[in-house]
């Protein structure tokens, strides 16, 4: 029930941000070390199946990087290789959540990504063929911690 209320408000802010597209109102550094949980799948093996990491091999994210200054400026590294390459097009950052989304040229592959700062909860989604009928989702839940002291 936690899983389905945690993608609700990823859809529900994913809405909410489109509207705004940038909205950065607070500045910070966060230097953070994200151990995998689990995932949820969407594609030709999997619907919307839950696995954990005794199921799944994922890596951690040892320095996720995020950094904020207000009005229009938020970089995310080291969350993909995509993240890492392209302009965001969506990027929305305050004192209680980071969320970012982007998309690649022809708008049939996207990744986004929520990061809860009171818990260290951080929601990672990669969808692909976008506007197809096949479309597939890959949704990786973290638990992420200061690597020094952040603002």
């Amino acid at each position: 029930m936690k899983i389905l209320l945690l993608i609700f408000g990823l859809l529900c802010c994913l809405s909410f941000a489109q509207a705004q597209n940038v909205n950065i109102t607070l500045d910070s550094n966060l230097d953070l070390n994200c151990k995998f949980e689990k995932v949820i799948l969407k594609n030709s093996d999997y619907n919307f199946e839950s696995l954990t990491k005794d199921q799944i091999k994922r890596d951690d994210i040892n320095k996720l990087i995020i950094e904020s200054k207000s009005p229009n400026f938020l970089k995310v590294k080291n969350l993909s290789e995509f993240i890492n390459k392209i302009n965001l097009d969506i990027k929305i950052a305050n004192k209680d959540i980071v969320l970012i989304q982007g998309f690649n040229a022809d708008k049939n592959y996207s990744e986004s990504a929520v990061f809860t700062k009171k818990t260290g909860e951080l929601i990672h989604e990669i969808t692909k063929n976008i506007n197809q009928e096949n479309k597939e989702k890959d949704i990786s839940f973290y638990s992420c911690k200061s690597n020094k002291n952040s603002t």
